[in-house]
C-alpha cells in the first residue's frame, strides 16, 4: 500500500467516524429552554466538539490499523471482490 492511500484511507475513515459522532448526544437549545435570537432552536447548545475529535480519531486509528492490516497482507484482494469477472 503506498503511503499517500493509507493516508486518504485514514481520513475517509475519520470523516466517516465524524459523522456519525457529531449528531451523538446533543441538546438543542429548545431542550435546554434558552433559544438565543437569531438562531434556530434545534441548534446545539454545547456539541463539545473537541472531545468528539479526540475520539474520532482513537476510533478511526482502531479501524484503519486492521484495515490496512488486511490490504498489506493480501488476505482481501481486488479480485476476490469483483463478482462481475470485470478483472
Amino acid at each position: 500500500m503506498n503511503p499517500i492511500s493509507a493516508i486518504v484511507l485514514l481520513l475517509v475513515i475519520w470523516f466517516m467516524c465524524l459523522f456519525i459522532a457529531l449528531p451523538l448526544r446533543i441538546k438543542s437549545q429548545s431542550e435546554d429552554g434558552e433559544v438565543v435570537p437569531g438562531t434556530p432552536a434545534s441548534a446545539p447548545v454545547d456539541p463539545k466538539l473537541k472531545k468528539k475529535f479526540i475520539w474520532v480519531t482513537v476510533a478511526a486509528f482502531a479501524i484503519w490499523v486492521p484495515v490496512c492490516g488486511v490490504i498489506i497482507s493480501g488476505v482481501i484482494t481486488v479480485e476476490d471482490l469483483d463478482f462481475f469477472n470485470r478483472y
